[in-house]
């Protein structure tokens, strides 16, 4: 047994301690933008990061870096508020050590949330895309290193259809306009360039972001089932005359943040 998979035993055991009788079911992702739907969870129970090993140090604006255990709607959840990016030290499978330790808690459904640039001035900003499938335009992988046939993870469905679709209805129960489309993993932190996202939209994105593509890569490869949410923070470079930044890109997920975290605290209980 290696030190990383102490780590993950060590985090699951702590989190099966302090998180009762009832394990998670599903567990959420918290991007930019959809850190409210922390306070939609009853019987709350927090751990920091810090304090699982296998979790990583999360060095962004806007990510707290806190696992909250509970209840949403009945169904035992797991809410990561916060991820660490490639961009900050480099690494795809900085993520790696937390989706395992959902895997080794018997969690089955994992909803990927993130702050996404629009690539199609119909979606603008504060609309809500569900993502399909994504583009890997950094080709790299979490996955670098793994042994045997089982790291050659078919990604057909990677954003699973019946989770895609229960999240359509739920938007619709609640009349909250839904899109959906590819999503574009670009490495950052600069943002892209108006020629980029001209190839990025020739190539079929509707949707750019930093996140999300590796955290997808590994669940799939632990057996775990994807839905996906992008909050449109912005139109993307080229496509409108504002200046990009990450304080933009906060004020604008903030705005939007209430009807973003409405429509997940609904999703997640349906998923199960």
């Amino acid at each position: 047994m290696t030190a990383f998979d102490d780590h993950v035993q060590a985090s699951a055991k702590l989190i099966s301690e302090r998180g009762g009788p009832h394990p998670p079911r599903v567990a959420v992702v918290l991007g930019s933008g959809w850190g409210g739907m922390r306070d939609s969870v009853t019987r709350a129970v927090d751990i920091p990061y810090a304090e699982l090993p296998a979790f990583p140090e999360v060095g962004v604006a806007g990510h707290a870096g806190t696992l909250r255990l509970g209840m949403i709607g009945g169904v035992p959840v797991a809410v990561l508020a916060g991820r660490q990016h490639t961009y900050e030290d480099g690494r795809p499978d900085a993520m790696k050590g937390a989706i395992r330790t959902l895997a080794a808690l018997g969690v089955g459904m994992l909803v990927l949330t993130n702050a996404a640039g629009s690539l199609k001035p119909a979606m603008g900003t504060g609309s809500l895309m569900l993502v399909s499938d994504h583009l890997n335009m950094v080709q790299r992988t979490p996955l670098h290193g793994e042994p045997g046939s089982q790291r050659f993870v078919d990604l057909r469905d990677a954003y699973d259809p019946p989770l895609r679709r229960i999240a359509h209805a739920v938007a619709a129960r609640l009349h909250q306009p839904l899109h959906e489309g590819v999503y574009a993993w670009m490495l950052g932190p600069q943002f892209e360039t108006p020629a980029e996202i001209r190839m990025l939209r020739t190539l079929g994105a509707d949707a750019v972001g930093m996140s999300t593509v590796p955290e997808t890569i590994l669940a799939r490869h632990a057996g775990i089932r994807v839905l996906a949410l992008s909050l449109i923070t912005n139109l993307a470079a080229g496509l409108d005359s504002e200046p990009l930044s990450h304080a933009q890109t906060l004020a604008a997920a903030q705005a939007a943040g209430q009807r973003a975290t409405q429509l997940l605290a609904a999703v997640v209980p349906a998923l199960a």
